[in-house]
């Protein structure tokens, strides 16, 4: 088996830049072949970050209806909070909205509506994350039914799940999830790999032909450690990347499933504070806030970027710039690139 690039690999603290500047959440980083990123912001939108490190905060300009019927008319309220993004097929960003329980998509000049916010009538629940694959199907996460996000964050609740868009229809494809956070198909899209935030693991399923999910398994150690799996991203060798928010460490698990620490930036006495209120089930506020490094607090997200996709982006839900370092191995390229 050829050598695995990660072989010795670490995150040196003092090899890290940044770019960007009073960002505001920037949980979820789009990258594009020109040096161009976007973020998602909690201001109600996102921000275009030029390669010369220029700014534009792009939020809801008009509202407009993308809805499938054309006769809806579209919802964007106030508590928004754009989590997870992906590129339209027309270069349209789609957000999964964690505030307003919505799938919406924006233009690049602002133009903002809704393209789901029910699954059979009924409300979705906490929108998290939006994925788009090579057939131009969505695949989305929901995190919890719960209307109180909070009482979800336990290893008790496992009413997270995911649903496919395709040719304007959602369905749900999967359920059960301990808090489904977010989701990537391997380089042949055989399988979708699923976050289970409080359930501390990924889980992969075989894809169908037809978007339906079988096969179930745990990908990698039941449990991944102290702190919650968040966002994850595959290399071009196999490895899968992710975060642990709240420990706030890098971590990458081999095709093998083994998992190794990239980086480490967290505190640990405060995640050890909040592991055993997790576990107690009496997990606050407070103790989540304290359990923060200072690199990408409260890493969130990895995106691969760069021309060659061997410079790494950190996202985070209280970091106020972005991080970046070079690795060793090219990301996998996602569609739109």
């Amino acid at each position: 088996m050829a050598k695995n690039p990660l072989d010795g690999f670490r995150v040196d603290a003092a090899d890290i830049a940044y770019i960007g500047s009073d960002l505001q959440r920037p949980e979820c980083i789009l990258a594009e072949r020109d040096g161009t990123l976007w973020s998602a912001d909690a201001r109600g939108g996102v921000m275009r970050i030029a390669p010369d490190g220029a700014q534009q905060l792009i939020t809801s300009a008009e509202l407009s209806d993308f809805s499938a019927a054309g006769d809806e008319e579209s919802r964007f309220t106030e508590g928004t909070l754009p989590n997870g993004l992906a590129f339209a097929a027309n270069g349209d960003i789609l957000i999964a909205n964690y505030g307003t329980d919505l799938l919406e998509r924006m233009t690049r000049s602002g133009q903002t509506g809704t393209l789901h916010d029910n699954i059979d009538g009924k409300p979705m629940g906490k929108v998290n994350f939006v994925l788009r694959d090579s057939r131009d199907r969505l695949w989305l996460t929901i995190s919890t039914r719960a209307e109180i996000w909070m009482r979800a964050f336990t290893p008790d609740v496992d009413d997270g799940y995911v649903a496919l868009v395709e040719r304007g229809t959602i369905r749900i494809v999967a359920d059960g999830f301990t808090f489904t956070n977010e989701v990537r198909l391997d380089a042949r899209e055989e399988f979708l790999y699923v976050v289970e935030t409080t359930g501390k693991r990924i889980s992969r399923l075989r894809v169908e032909e037809d978007g339906e999910l079988r096969e179930r398994e745990i990908f990698g150690p039941s449990n991944l450690g102290k702190g919650f799996p968040d966002g994850i991203a595959f290399d071009s060798f196999g490895n899968l990347w992710g975060t642990l928010i709240m420990s706030d460490q890098l971590f990458a698990l081999t095709p093998e499933g083994e998992c190794r620490i990239l980086l480490d930036d967290g505190n640990a006495e405060a995640t050890d504070a909040l592991e055993t209120a997790f576990y107690e089930r009496r997990v606050t506020p407070e103790l989540m806030l304290a359990a923060s490094g200072k690199i990408a607090p409260w890493m969130a997200s990895v995106t691969f970027g760069g021309a060659d996709l061997k410079t790494v982006y950190l996202g985070s839900l209280r970091g106020t710039r972005i991080p970046y370092f070079r690795s060793p191995v090219a990301g996998l390229a996602m569609v739109h690139w």
